[in-house]
């Protein structure tokens, strides 16, 4: 071992967001003392500014690398599991191998039942870290130590279209379609006049020729989820998004059995577990992996598990700094039924400030840092707002 982990530490970031996540609030959605509002269209709180949980690992040769996970509610979460207790498993040991300090790591808790949420959360932002330094040490981008190539453009879609009205929303795909994007998702707990009438507008105004997906937010029975994609169908649907409870597998394979659009699901998974448990028993379409929940040692196993299953691959685009979105993109450039990436244009444009190094999503695609290891790293603008855990 020619370097090894000195020192791990955690730090959240939160930035200011003119309209919420989604869009403004509706009517009964106001947000509480602490900035969070419950959207009724999913039930699910959301906050009212982007942030997320950053981690430094330094090396004892000096060799920094940032992770990133997730941080919209209880930050000090995941930093207590990082601080308290996965830290100190990290330090001392070899950078150059990220995934087997994954599993050590994942096996600490593996007893006690901790397969999920907040722990593999934190997790992954050790995991991208370590990947970020592996790459450093190599004198590689992290794709071409996937096996892939920073040289990859990656075509993305336009995610949310967060505008009062169905017109409105209309209006911003077609400026993003003047844009040279052709591939757009939007959300249905802000549908207001319902998916099928909300489809209906998109394609009146992009045409015939683009593609529209429909992210349902897990917030469907069976039965319901099934109706609304059949009343989407006519207006040439692209795929239908978590259109059932996540712990739900008996109806999400209802689903999938019975809609003749693709169904996509795993943004929400942790591990390749998550995955394995379904695919036995649904016909998924397209895969989701979310580099925030799983970090580049679960998101490509997902990929790979994907690919031996036929299944293609549209990863979720992280929420947050853009440290996670590079290790997206870079893990992203290496799986072979890679389709699409998604774009969530309204957090990379107004965030893209808090990076230095080259990364970008342009005329429908997105292109890839180049510099080793992730190719990017926190401005200094963003070195100042973070704040220790």
């Amino acid at each position: 071992m020619s370097d090894a982990v000195r020192s791990v530490s955690v730090f959240s970031l939160t930035l200011p967001r003119d309209v919420p996540y989604l869009g403004a609030a509706r009517l009964g959605e106001e947000p509480n003392a602490r900035g969070y509002l419950v959207r009724k269209g999913n039930r699910t709180v959301y906050p009212t500014f982007d942030r997320s949980v950053l981690v430094k690992v330094v090396t004892r040769d000096g060799v920094v690398g940032w992770g990133e996970t997730y941080g919209l509610v209880a930050p000090g979460a995941v930093g207590a599991i990082i601080n308290d207790l996965l830290a100190d498993f990290t330090v001392g040991r070899d950078p150059t191998q990220p995934s087997d300090i994954y599993d050590d790591l994942y096996d600490l808790m593996r007893v006690r039942g901790y397969s999920g949420g907040f722990y593999v959360d934190a997790l992954a932002a050790i995991d991208i870290a370590l990947w970020d330094i592996a790459g450093q040490i190599a004198g590689s981008p992290i794709a071409e130590l996937l096996g892939g190539s920073t040289e990859t453009r990656i075509p993305a879609y336009v995610s949310g279209l967060p505008k009062p009205t169905r017109a409105e929303r209309a209006a911003l795909a077609a400026e993003w379609a003047e844009r040279g994007f052709s591939a757009f998702k939007f959300a249905t707990p802000v549908a207001d006049d319902g998916p099928a009438a909300e489809l209906q507008s998109l394609r009146e105004t992009l045409g015939k020729e683009a593609r529209i997906a429909a992210d349902m937010h897990w917030n469907q029975s069976a039965d319901e989820a099934v109706r609304l994609i059949k009343e989407m169908e006519p207006h040439g649907l692209w795929f239908a998004e978590a259109p059932v409870r996540t712990e739900d597998i008996a109806a999400l394979a209802q689903v999938c059995s019975e809609s003749s659009v693709p169904i996509a699901v795993g943004e929400e998974w942790r591990t390749d577990w998550d995955m394995r448990h379904r695919v036995e028993r649904c016909r998924i379409g397209i895969v989701q992996p979310e580099m925030g929940h799983k970090g580049i040692t679960n998101f490509m196993r997902i990929g790979r598990l994907a690919a031996q299953h036929e299944i293609d691959v549209i990863p979720h685009a992280t929420i947050g700094s853009g440290i996670f979105l590079a290790a997206s993109l870079h893990a992203s450039a290496a799986l072979p039924t890679l389709k699409y990436h998604e774009f969530q244009h309204s957090i990379f444009e107004p965030n893209r400030r808090l990076l230095e190094g080259g990364m970008n999503c342009a005329e429908g695609f997105y292109s890839l840092p180049i510099e080793n290891g992730l190719g990017v790293r926190p401005s200094d603008e963003a070195l100042r707002l973070m704040q220790p855990i």
